[in-house]
């Protein structure tokens, strides 16, 4: 898995001009899945997520967790995230995992984020074209691999 973490005071993601998922402050994560990826990586990264420690504390040190903010997620699915342009000037995507293994994964993912760590978690549509508009807050970008 890959995930791109970006700290955001606001975001939002929308669908044929309609809001699908929308937050205050929190992260807005693009979650990619590869084909190797199992309920274990999605594990991995759920306890990652929520345990990072990039929001402020009361010295201006990034030092909280989301959990300790009170932060929400939106989680958007992103297959992109293991495109290969090594090569030429179009991606391959082969490392991407076919929709049939990511969607469910990407769903127990999320899942994990609310259920264990109690994190509101609003998503787009997996494999929709989604429109995301969100200030990312710092700028902070993390990315996680596993």
């Amino acid at each position: 898995m890959r995930i791109v973490v970006q700290r955001c005071s606001r975001a939002e993601v929308r669908i044929d001009g309609d809001v699908v998922g929308k937050i205050g402050l929190g992260f807005v994560l693009l979650v990619g899945i590869t084909h190797e990826d199992t309920e274990k990586e999605a594990e991995w990264m759920a306890k990652k997520v929520a345990s990072l420690r990039v929001f402020d504390d009361d010295e201006g040190k990034m030092n909280r967790a989301i959990t300790e903010v009170g932060g929400a997620i939106l989680s958007i699915s992103q297959f992109t995230l293991y495109g290969d342009a090594r090569k030429g000037n179009r991606p391959s995507f082969v490392q991407a995992a076919r929709p049939e293994v990511a969607e469910p994964l990407y769903h127990r993912f999320n899942t994990l984020l609310q259920d264990l760590y109690g994190l509101q978690v609003e998503t787009g549509r997996f494999g929709a074209d989604m429109k995301v508009d969100f200030v990312n807050d710092g700028p902070v970008t993390i990315l996680l691999e596993n």
